[in-house]
């Protein structure tokens, strides 16, 4: 009788179990070529607290100047918020860095986390460069029924969002 009475009860707890999962990572890719060599572009990006400088979403942005594990910036946005980033990888040889989101502000943006990666590489000649900007995150609410601003669509969006512009003014930047 208790192993009836246990198979039955995995059969009602399993749907429960299956739909309260948390939410799962999503991800955004974006890349772009850059009418100039891949020094010229990764000198333009590589100081990890100057990214208002090319990015036109970012209104200010400040830092320790360490382009190293554990350097820390504070990006202000357009919309006045502020988040703070710790890089974790930095290579100037190979024109590439990885941060991540330290201290969340989901009304500023609508991810709960967050780690990018940046990174230069040779275009199709030696006068244009390729810069591919790809990120894993989580939505802003982790809960099971986040709003619509906080759930995972509103997170993509952003991120798609964030990283087209921020190329786009790179490139707007390296062109003129």
């Amino acid at each position: 009788m208790n192993r009836l009475t246990l198979t039955l009860l995995s059969f009602l707890l399993f749907p429960i179990a299956s739909i309260a999962h948390g939410p799962t990572p999503q991800k955004a890719k974006e890349s772009i070529t850059i009418n100039a060599p891949v020094d010229t572009t990764w000198n333009a990006i590589k100081q990890f607290d100057d990214i208002a400088s090319w990015h036109p979403d970012v209104k200010a942005s400040s830092g320790d100047g360490k382009n190293a594990s554990d350097g820390t910036r504070t990006i202000t946005l357009k919309n006045g918020g502020q988040l703070v980033e710790n890089l974790d990888f930095y290579s100037d040889k190979d024109h590439e860095y990885n941060y991540r989101l330290k201290t969340e502000n989901v009304t500023a943006f609508p991810a709960s986390s967050y780690t990018i990666n940046i990174q230069v590489t040779a275009g199709a000649d030696a006068n244009t460069s390729v810069v591919t900007l790809k990120s894993r995150f989580y939505r802003g609410d982790t809960g099971n029924t986040p709003p619509e601003s906080l759930n995972d669509a509103a997170a993509v969006k952003a991120m798609n969002e964030f990283f087209k512009t921020g190329l786009a003014g790179l490139k707007q930047k390296l062109e003129k």
